[in-house]
């Protein structure tokens, strides 16, 4: 039989492992949103050329890097990468930028942009938006692409269709290439 202190003890541990796996099968499908079906478009023309990638903070008021920079050439049309609606069009500090609000909690945001569109303006996937223009922290030649998701900021590549999902190789096997073996994981 056991006692109370005993009880308490081995309740306590499976509410901790019911919580652990709870999380495990939760906690990943939060963090990583789906790939848009359809994926969503390249904005600009050319090589898909990523100057400067996504870099998470650590916390809402963290450094980081809340999007990606394109290079693109001076004055490219940039282009909607899905269907959506103006939400802002206007400079923020000293950059010139248009929001598109995508619908489901996703917005876009492209900086610095010159555009006519006004707020409220529909526009479909593939639609011209604007053309590339100077300011901001982006270096000369790069448009800067942010996406926020229920308010916050996520890869824009995982949008694209661009970014692969991990595989866990198994532990403690021999690792082994179509070429021969390579080693062992840890």
């Amino acid at each position: 039989m056991l006692s109370s202190h005993q009880g308490a003890r081995s309740a306590r541990i499976v509410s901790v492992t019911v919580l652990a796996a709870v999380l495990l099968v939760v906690l990943p499908a939060a963090a990583t949103p789906p790939t848009p079906d359809p994926p969503w478009r390249w904005p600009v023309s050319g090589d898909r050329d990523v100057v400067e990638p996504f870099r998470a903070p650590a916390h809402d008021y963290g450094p980081g890097h809340r999007g990606i920079d394109i290079g693109a050439d001076a004055a490219a049309p940039v282009h909607s990468p899905a269907d959506g609606v103006v939400a802002f069009r206007g400079v923020v500090v000293d950059r010139p930028l248009i929001t598109i609000d995508h619908g489901g909690g996703y917005v876009s945001t492209f900086e610095p942009l010159e555009s006519d569109l006004a707020p409220g303006t529909v526009v479909k996937a593939g639609e011209e938006i604007g053309t590339l223009a100077s300011g901001g922290h982006s270096a000369a030649g790069t448009l800067h692409v942010g996406v926020r998701l229920n308010s916050v900021y996520i890869n824009p590549m995982l949008m694209f269709g661009e970014v692969p999902r991990a595989i866990l190789l198994p532990c403690c096997d021999a690792l082994t290439r179509a070429d021969g073996p390579v080693g062992r994981s840890p």
